[in-house]
């Protein structure tokens, strides 16, 4: 089983966490690839698919950019990595492979979709508010050490 996500889902988990650490402000494309390490290239075409699923709002203009289209309290990681990568759950038998049915559970299958379930809930219950709180923190804590090495090594 492969836990990755898939380019397209990683690039729009970074564009949506940027704009989560931003509210309130429209940010521009090129700034959004620039701060998140995203190509400039896949840019256009990750936020063109947040703004088609509802995720994210766009205005055209000098004054224009991308947007959360709602709050990051209410805009979960599920959500994107789902309407980025597709469902998070597999319909195909552990053992027997082929499409997975109650009807003709193998002895894995509830141990298996209890698995999925959590994961999902997890995914679900972490907001993109969580992530950027998250991200600042870890963003300090870095600076933090940066400094102590400087001043450790006397500079």
């Amino acid at each position: 089983m492969q836990m990755t996500l898939g380019r397209r889902g990683d690039y729009a988990i970074r564009a949506v966490l940027h704009l989560a650490r931003h509210p309130g402000q429209r940010r521009k494309a090129r700034q959004i690839a620039e701060d998140m390490a995203i190509p400039p290239t896949y840019i256009p075409q990750i936020l063109s698919d947040l703004v088609r699923l509802g995720i994210v709002s766009s205005q055209a203009g000098p004054e224009g950019g991308y947007e959360l289209r709602h709050p990051a309290s209410e805009t979960s990681l599920l959500e994107v990595v789902e309407a980025t990568s597709g469902a998070i759950e597999s319909r195909e038998c552990v053992l027997r492979g082929g499409p997975c049915r109650w009807e003709d559970a193998c002895a894995v299958h509830e141990t298996w979709a209890s698995a999925q379930s959590a994961f999902r809930e997890v995914l679900a219950r972490t907001t993109f508010a969580d992530l950027a709180e998250q991200d600042e923190m870890l963003e300090r804590t870095d600076a933090d050490r940066g400094r102590q090495v400087e001043i450790a090594d006397g500079h």
